[in-house]
């Protein structure tokens, strides 16, 4: 799996991990099961700090795609629907980047989310 990070992108480095990471899955080229690289080791091939690893690996959590194993490090959820939610949150993730370049606030966002679920 290959990871990039752009140091002049506005969007945080952590952020930029957890998208490559979220794309990954989303795409069918990370199993389920699969372990991610260690977040030192993946920091120094990165040239960034373990931390900022580990925020882009702890974002993955929260959003369920990736379990945080101790002594086994970052692992991807073994579900039938993880590819489809990565593919969602993908999608999502485009939502927001389209919303903000177009100047929608938060509250604009939400209402047509909620608008499109009704």
């Amino acid at each position: 799996m290959l990871f990039r990070v752009d140091p002049a992108s506005p969007l945080p480095l952590g952020d930029q991990i957890a998208a490559s990471v979220r794309r990954a899955i989303a795409e069918g080229k990370v199993d389920p099961g699969e372990r991610l690289p260690a977040a030192r080791a993946l920091a120094d091939s990165l040239g960034v700090n373990v931390h900022t690893v580990l925020r882009g690996y702890q974002r993955l959590r929260e959003e369920g795609l990736i379990e945080l194993r101790r002594g086994r490090g970052a692992v991807v959820v073994d579900t039938t629907s993880n590819r489809a939610r990565a593919q969602l949150l993908v999608r999502v993730r485009e939502l927001v980047d389209e919303a903000r370049q177009l100047g929608l606030s938060e509250d604009e966002v939400l209402h047509l989310v909620r608008t499109g679920l009704q």
